[in-house]
Formats: C-alpha cells, structure tokens, sequence
C-alpha cells in the first residue's frame, strides 16, 4: 500500500511538471530552454523511479533534446495519406504515426 501511494505522488510529480512546460511555453514562446527543464526534469524522474508514462505524454516530448512539442511554437504538424509527421524544426526529425 505505501509502495502504491510513492507511485501516486510520483506521477503527481510528473504531471505538474508536464502541465508547467505546457503553461511556460503558452505564456511566452520564446522561453523554450524552461519548458525543455521541465521536460528533461520529468524524463529523469521517470527514468529514476522507473515509471511507464502514458504513449501520448512520450510522444510530445523529442527524443534527442527532450523539448516539448507544440504545433506551431515548437514543432509543424503535415498530413501525409493516412499518417501523420510532426518534424521538430530544429533537425527535421521525422515522426510517423500508424
């Protein structure tokens, strides 16, 4: 049981540290380098606590700088035939979805 509620509060944890990068970079767009310390903070808890984050949190967060990607302030979103990419502006990373 108290196993259970660490993993609680861990995901407490993450989550706020999630919603924080989204509200920096909806504030001010230029102030990515914070939003990607959040990010990069709730990589690093997860991975400490070995945690399983939810597909659709792994799939906003780039792989290589660990920045969050937001249509139109970080990342361009395109429709391909029946696939969607969403390359990171920075280094074209492709990233397609079935």
């Amino acid at each position: 049981m108290a196993g259970n509620l660490k993993d609680k509060e861990a995901f407490l944890r993450l989550n706020y540290l999630y919603q924080a990068a989204h509200c920096v970079l909806s504030q001010n767009p230029r102030n990515v380098e914070l939003a990607r310390f959040y990010c990069f903070t709730q990589k690093t808890i997860a991975r400490r606590l070995v945690l399983r984050q939810d597909p659709s949190v792994k799939r906003t967060l780039c792989k290589r700088c660990c920045s969050l990607l937001v249509p139109g302030i970080t990342a361009t979103s395109r429709q391909r035939s029946q696939s969607a990419s969403s390359p990171k502006n920075e280094y074209f990373e492709k990233r397609v979805f079935f």
